[in-house]
Formats: C-alpha cells, structure tokens, sequence
C-alpha cells in the first residue's frame, strides 16, 4: 500500500477538535455535553449580514475576483480606516477564513526551512499551517503566573537564527485571552526592524477588548510597514464561523502580489460569504454593545467561578473570549478523554480542549485546559458545576 507524505505524517490533529468521536459517543448515551472546547459563539449572527444573503437574487453563482469582490474590500478598507488603520483596498485579499490567510503569509514569505517565533500557548492551527508551508516554529513560553504576558524582549532575541524570518502574534491571544499592549508591541517592532523580520498578526478578537482597554494594531506601528501582515476574519467579529471569509492584509505590495499567486490557484473566496461579510460591515453599534456586555459577564461568571474551586487557577482574560486555567489534575489529554468517556454529573458532562496542544514544547501544559466561554450564562453556570464535580473524584487528582 503507498505510504502517506512526511508532510501528512507530521501535520498534528487539532487538540480542539481530536475528542469529538468521544463527545459524539457521549452524546449517543444520552449525556448532556456542554462544549467549552471551541470557539463556536452561541452569538447571533446580524440580521443586516443574514438578509443580505437571503436576498439575493443573483441567476448564476460566478467565480468572484480571486482577491474578492472589489466593492468587499473598498468597504473593508473604509472600516479599517475608521479604526485607524491606512490601508487601500489593493492591499487587502480576501480569503477562504483567516487560516486561509495565514497560510498564504507563511507560504509568502518564507521558504522550507525558515524559522517563526510564536509565544506559546498559541492557537494549536499555527502549528498546521507551518507544517504546510515547510517552516519550523521556534516557540518562546509566556506562562500562567504572570496572565501569558509577552515574554521579554531578551527571550524572544535567544531564539533568533540566521533562519529566522518572521514574529507570529495573535493580539489579543488565542487561547489565553492576553492582551498585548502598545508599549510591549513597540518592544516587538523594535526587534522586526533590527532583524528585519516580517511581523505576522492575528487580529481576529479585536472587538474583544475589556476593562477599559484598547487595541493596538501591528498596522500602527511606525516604520515597519513593508514587514507587516495582518490576518483577519469575520468569524468571531459578527458570529460567523461557518461563512469562511477572512483577510490577508499588507502594505508590502511584493507580499500582496505573492499571495494573490496562491489566491488565483484557489479561484477566488466563497461567494456567498463575501456578500455576507460586506452587508456586515453595516452592522450598528448597538449590536457590539450587547455583545461586549454578554462577554463581559460570561468572563466574570466564568472566571469568578473557577477560582472557587480548590486547586485550580484561573487568570483574568484582557480580551477574545478564551482563558487557559490551571486544574489539580496530572494529564489534561487523559482528563478531558475521562470527562467524556467515564464521567457525568445529573447526566451531564463537559467538553474541554486539552492545553498540550497549545504549546510546541513538549512536556508543557499537562495540567492546563482551555476554556472557550461562548455559552449563555445558563449553560455556563451548568457547565462549570459539572467540572467542579469532576475533579473532586478525578482519579488522578493532584492535590
């Protein structure tokens, strides 16, 4: 039989996503599974984005653009600029979801055999999309005790080779719910211009900012224009996952020029997706507002909650709507397998991603998980019962 591809063998399975055939055999036993694994917002979709597709009246479904409709990113262009962000809408492609973006950036930008700092924990995909594109991920551990803050200048210049090309951040991060502030992005600019790197950037959760905090984008960062990439979505910004549009965004014309290489061989982005997520960009304020507020008060149930129980620490998440939490437990990938597999509460149980996938190191986050609060408030109450439950009688308890 032929052997499957290196490439194939070393892409990992997603962390968020490797428990399913144990959740959906749960599920089949008539257990109540509540999803804290993944970053599916239970937020309605606006109206404004799910008329604009309900109203189509189009003949013929046609390839678009394959940097997407024009009037797509004419319109996304003025959003950005009403954020402060000078960008044109040459210099935007859109793209089949971020992950999209991300891995036209890689494949843009680097070649087999480069090397990217990412600080870990990081969104477990990376890994994938480094995997495809040939370049190997130089991690740098930002860790509980401080809330994942960007680790130092000085950790993130031990790593650097002559195979270093790029920095990856995702602000604020996925999946620990970090937010990066402007005086720790000018320290990262700093380093892009005295190694001449490109800076990559996951914007996804920028609508997600608390506490009176703001967000800072690598876009307003002076000087370093041509070493910018941004990656975008509109998956989580207007709770849209399943559309599969996002951006790839620079000034650099040459990176732009590479990537619409590897757009063309793809066609063009999903039609009916593009129509949604320009209608979106119409989307009012108030709706922002509530969503801002129902965040705001699944993080302080959530995070309140946690830290009532024994053994377990939780930090305060600055921004997305995500927070790694330390439990009293000696295997997250055993535990959250027991969860589904062995354990229930009131006929319920619940569903976590394991934080081992979120590190590239090997050995780090065994007593860690990530928790994605994007249930409503009731389903969050039952939810973190039911761990409170568990890890009183988890056999493999640690403290």
């Amino acid at each position: 039989m032929p052997k499957i591809s290196v490439r194939g063998n070393e892409v990992q399975a997603s962390p968020i996503r490797k428990l399913v055939p144990f959740a959906e055999a749960a599920k089949k036993e008539g257990k109540k599974v509540y999803h804290l694994n993944i970053g599916q917002p239970d937020i309605k979709t606006p109206e404004i984005a799910l008329d604009a597709v309900r109203n189509m009246n189009d003949k013929v479904i046609e390839y678009s653009h394959s940097a997407g409709n024009e009037s797509y990113r004419i319109g996304l262009a003025k959003y950005y600029q009403g954020i402060g962000i000078d960008i044109t809408s040459s210099e935007i492609i859109i793209t089949t979801g971020g992950s999209e973006a991300i891995l036209f950036g890689m494949m843009a930008c680097m070649n087999p055999g480069d090397e990217i700092i990412i600080p870990e924990p990081f969104y477990t995909n990376y890994n994938s999309f480094a995997t495809q594109a040939g370049v190997l991920v130089k991690p740098i551990t930002s860790y509980i005790h401080n809330g994942f803050a960007l680790p130092s200048i000085a950790e993130f210049e031990k790593s650097i080779t002559p195979r270093t090309k790029a920095i990856m951040i995702c602000n604020p991060n996925n999946p620990t719910g970090y937010l990066y502030s402007k005086e720790e992005l000018m320290q990262v600019r700093e380093l892009v211009l005295k190694y001449d790197l490109y800076l990559f950037a996951d914007e996804v959760y920028r609508e997600f900012v608390y506490d009176g905090l703001e967000h800072f984008s690598v876009m307003q960062l002076e000087g370093i224009e041509q070493n910018v990439v941004l990656m975008d979505s509109v998956s989580k910004r207007y709770s849209a996952c399943g559309v599969r549009i996002g951006a790839l965004i620079s000034k650099n014309k040459e990176v732009i020029a590479t990537a619409l290489k590897f757009a063309q061989a793809r066609l063009s982005p999903p039609s009916f997706g593009q129509v949604l997520g320009e209608a979106a960009l119409q989307t009012p304020k108030s709706y922002f507002d509530e969503v801002y507020n129902e965040y705001i008060l699944r993080r302080n149930f959530v995070i309140e909650s946690l830290n009532k129980i024994p053994g377990v620490v939780a930090p305060t998440p600055k921004g997305a709507f995500y927070t790694i939490i330390q439990l009293p437990i000696d295997n997250a990938d055993k535990f959250c397998q027991w969860l589904l597999q062995e354990f229930s509460y009131n006929n319920a149980t619940v569903m976590l991603a394991p934080a081992t996938g979120f590190y590239s190191t090997a050995g780090l986050g065994q007593n860690e998980v990530r928790i994605a609060y994007v249930l409503k408030i009731e389903d969050l109450k039952e939810a973190i019962k039911v761990l409170a439950e568990a890890i009183k009688v988890y056999p493999g308890r640690t403290k």
